[in-house]
C-alpha cells in the first residue's frame, strides 16, 4: 500500500499559537466552518519563550495543529490574522511529505480547492 507520497505537497499542515484554549476554539471552529481546514488539533499548556520588542518573554499559550489544502494556506493565514488577539500572529506551514493515503484523501475531500 502507498504511503501518499505521491501527493506530497498537495496538504499542508499550519500551526498558529493562541493564548487560550477558548480562542484557538473559536479560531479553529471558524476554520472548520469556512472549509479552510479539514481537522484542527489544540494542544494545550505549551510556553513559548521569544523575544519581543527587545524583551524576553514567556508565556503559557496552546497551539493550533491545523491540516488543510496548501492552496488555502493564504486564506487560512488572513482569517486567522483577522481573528486573532495579537498584535502579530504565528502563522506558519509545512508541507505534509507522506501519510496515509485515506487520511489524505479526507483532507481533499473535507477542503475543497477554491
Amino acid at each position: 500500500m502507498s504511503s501518499g507520497s505521491a501527493e506530497a505537497g498537495i496538504y499542508s499542515v499550519a500551526y498558529v499559537t493562541v493564548p487560550s484554549t477558548d480562542v484557538g476554539k473559536t479560531i479553529a471552529n471558524g476554520l472548520v466552518k469556512n472549509k479552510l481546514a479539514a481537522c484542527v488539533n489544540i494542544i494545550p499548556q505549551i510556553t513559548s519563550i521569544y523575544e519581543w520588542k527587545g524583551e524576553i518573554n514567556e508565556d503559557s499559550e496552546a497551539l493550533l495543529m491545523i491540516k488543510t489544502r496548501t492552496s488555502l494556506v493564504d486564506k487560512l493565514t488572513e482569517f486567522v490574522r483577522s481573528n486573532h488577539p495579537y498584535e502579530v500572529c504565528e502563522v506558519i506551514s509545512l508541507p505534509i511529505k507522506n501519510g496515509n493515503p485515506p487520511y489524505l484523501k479526507w483532507i481533499g475531500d473535507t477542503v475543497n480547492e477554491n
